[in-house]
């Protein structure tokens, strides 16, 4: 008989008072359970249970063990669910709060797809650059970018922002190529207008904020885009959002030996999700697939 069983047993037994409700309960006889009840005290070489005529008790190492017993059966139910539910079609509703600028690059574009990979699950999207309260929105993932605060959240990394100094062949041919990242004061610079993306610094050991011409100021990466696009200065952009524009040369990378970031330190774009004892199909599914085709 497995140690497992014998947990069943024995939190049945101590749940419903008697060997004889267990019994019933498990269709099999009081002296099977009486059995495994005996090996199990003494495996343990310990008295669990107070055995009288009438009632059932435990004894204060049973007490200790039931508490330990009910959460090792409690566990191993979830792990049986979880694999259960690995064989399940994902199906249901699933909102997703993301950051626009992301959002329209980044994985409006693998929505049909994934769509057409799992049919039954329904999709509300929502673009907006506030920060959403995950349970009073009822959003089932969010997707930010920048640095995280410390919650009660799952964060799935999904990109590195990779911030990349951009600008047009044209806009370079007319106004020049700076040459040292204290050249920027001289350039339009076009800037980020949302809280703490503002600056520019230069990273290295100690990350240096750097004098820049703010030429503009725009609160979205898709504005920045296309602002830059339209030979209106230099923007600091992250590489997701600018990576087929760099390789089809509609854009170059200025200052590619640097590195630089809007705030000090580097940062990546993650999906925030509820702590659960089991991610939900519909949300394992939805990320694998982000991660998979980024």
């Amino acid at each position: 008989m497995s140690m497992i069983t014998r947990l069943h047993y024995f939190n049945c037994v101590v749940e419903t008072g008697s060997i004889s409700a267990a019994s019933r309960a498990f269709d099999v006889q009081p002296s099977s359970i009486s059995r495994q009840l005996a090996a199990l005290e003494a495996e343990l070489g310990i008295r669990l249970l107070n055995r009288t005529t009438r009632n059932i008790g435990l004894t204060e190492a049973g007490s200790t063990y039931y508490h330990y017993s009910q959460r090792i059966v409690a566990d191993l139910d979830e792990a049986n669910r979880a694999v259960n539910d690995l064989q399940q079609s994902p199906k249901g509703n699933l909102k997703i709060n993301m950051t626009v600028g992301f959002g329209e690059s980044c994985v409006l574009p693998l929505v049909p797809g994934f769509m057409k990979a799992y049919p039954d699950v329904n999709i509300e999207l929502e673009l907006t650059e506030r920060v959403v309260d995950i349970v009073e929105d009822n959003v089932d993932i969010a997707i930010r970018s920048g640095r995280l605060s410390d919650s009660n959240l799952i964060a799935t990394k999904l990109a590195d922002n990779d911030f990349l100094l951009c600008a047009t062949p044209q806009y370079l041919a007319e106004h020049s190529t700076p040459e040292t990242p204290d050249d920027l004061s001289d350039f339009n610079c076009i800037c980020y207008g949302y809280s703490g993306w503002r600056d520019w610094y230069l990273m290295g050991n100690k990350p240096r904020k750097l004098a820049i011409k703010e030429g503009l100021i725009v609160n979205s990466v898709n504005g920045q885009k296309q602002l830059v696009l339209n030979h209106a200065g230099l923007a600091l952009m992250p590489g997701w959002a600018v990576r087929r524009q760099l390789n089809n040369g509609e854009l170059v990378h200025v200052l590619a030996q640097h590195s630089f970031s809007p705030y000090e330190r580097l940062s990546s774009t993650y999906a925030l999700y509820l702590k659960r004892d089991l991610i939900s199909p519909k949300i394992r599914v939805f990320l694998d697939y982000i991660k998979q085709h980024l």
